[in-house]
């Protein structure tokens, strides 16, 4: 009973329960005492309910409705794009039409009313911009049918649901710098890379597709063949960005919390490396471990945003202890760059020793206290910098351009 009683309450619902509820009365004192008018009231409410359900119904049949969701991944800052067409066949029209494409995505609006004149079609375009990184559900497209006086809803889903893929906002830093490694000699690493480098290594056959540029004439004209040069990467060191994700150092809400800006620092640094043809590689510890080993190129910027789309600083793992696990990773030919909003010394010690190795560190500290956190890194800031690690400190609502420069985001930051 209560449970009737909650389903014929419920918003959708309310006016058809008043009507039925003024319906049953009108007939009840109609046919007990004769009333004529309300008689006549009784015979327009009992017309009335199967009229707007058969309207209600109609809305929703014979139309042709489709979905062009073009935009399937994304970044900060751009929009996404759909485009939605609703046709009726049929030679009556379709009367108030609730259309709609629903979408977990901050500030995603698709709802219209429309009518669709027989015979005819109605189509438009949805733009929304994309505010916030992440995996988001987009349908499947909801159309419901409803009559005049709202008494009935018939809704019916056409096409599938789909998902998009939000990266993080990246910000240019022209002036970023972090300590270069100490290379090795001559027998530093080297690898094959279909870049052309000052580092030729030798030759082979010509193969379809390789550039002019690359033939190398005098070995051409010795053995009768076309032979082409093949390169080496250019001498330089792995860049490492530890995102510390552990939930415990992390506060704010929404874009505004040290988690956003720690994953937008993160991949800023990571686009500013990697556009100078650095191999830069990624370490976080969320959900669970991930590890990108470090390339260079556009496609190894793709596999690091998607996985900055998706972390959430949710782990239990001290960001000392991953420096520890991990430190096998990092040699005397790697830079590494920590960001993290940490506010105490418990990983000071691991960072210490894979300088002492020959590390070259960097570390980006996301100040909690700006995003009303308990504790400011100004203690932490006093120790990186007594043990020569070049720090920067970012603050909530910080321009990251400025901020990750030496002299604002470094020394200089505690004296403004």
């Amino acid at each position: 009973m209560r449970t009737l009683i909650r389903a014929a309450l419920a918003p959708e619902r309310r006016t058809l329960t008043l009507v039925v509820v003024v319906l049953l009365v009108c007939a009840f004192v109609a046919f007990g005492t004769g009333f004529w008018v309300l008689m006549r009231v009784t015979y327009l409410f009992a017309l009335t309910i199967p009229f707007c359900w058969a309207m209600a119904w109609y809305n929703t049949r014979h139309i042709e409705v489709s979905v062009d969701r073009r935009t399937d991944r994304g970044q900060v800052g751009q929009e996404a794009q759909e485009v939605i067409d609703v046709r009726n066949p049929y030679w009556l029209p379709k009367l108030w039409l609730d259309v709609e494409d629903p979408s977990e995505m901050p500030g995603h609006k698709s709802r219209r009313i429309i009518v669709v004149p027989g015979g005819r079609s109605r189509n438009w375009f949805v733009d929304t911009a994309l505010k916030r990184r992440g995996v988001f559900d987009w349908g499947p497209l909801r159309v419901t049918g409803t009559d005049p006086f709202g008494l009935f809803r018939r809704v019916r889903e056409f096409g599938g649901a789909q998902q998009i893929l939000v990266y993080p906002q990246v910000v240019d830093l022209p002036h970023f710098q972090a300590p270069p490694a100490n290379l090795p000699g001559e027998g530093r690493f080297r690898r094959r890379t279909h870049y052309v480098t000052p580092n030729a290594s030798g030759i082979r056959e010509y193969a379809p597709g390789d550039a002019f540029n690359r033939i190398h004439w005098r070995s051409t004209a010795r053995t009768g063949e076309i032979m082409v040069k093949t390169f080496e990467l250019d001498p330089a060191s792995d860049i490492w960005v530890i995102v510390d994700l552990e939930k415990r150092v992390h506060f704010g809400e929404g874009d505004e919390s040290t988690e956003e800006y720690a994953v937008r620092v993160a991949a800023s640094i990571c686009r500013h490396f990697l556009v100078q043809n650095r191999s830069v590689g990624l370490i976080s510890f969320g959900r669970d471990l991930r590890v990108i080993e470090p390339e260079r190129g556009s496609n190894q910027m793709t596999r690091l945003l998607e996985t900055l789309a998706v972390v959430r600083a949710v782990g239990d793992a001290p960001l000392g202890n991953i420096l520890q696990e991990e430190q096998r990773r990092f040699g005397r030919h790697t830079t590494l760059i920590v960001v993290t909003a940490a506010t105490d010394d418990h990983w000071l010690t691991a960072i210490q020793a894979l300088t002492q190795r020959g590390v070259r560190t960097a570390v980006v500290l996301v100040d909690p206290g700006s995003f009303g956190g308990p504790h400011s890194p100004l203690l932490l800031f006093g120790e990186l910098t007594a043990s020569d690690i070049l720090t920067y400190v970012v603050r909530r609502g910080d321009e990251l351009s400025v901020a990750l420069s030496p002299t604002v985001g470094g020394v200089a930051a505690w004296q403004a």
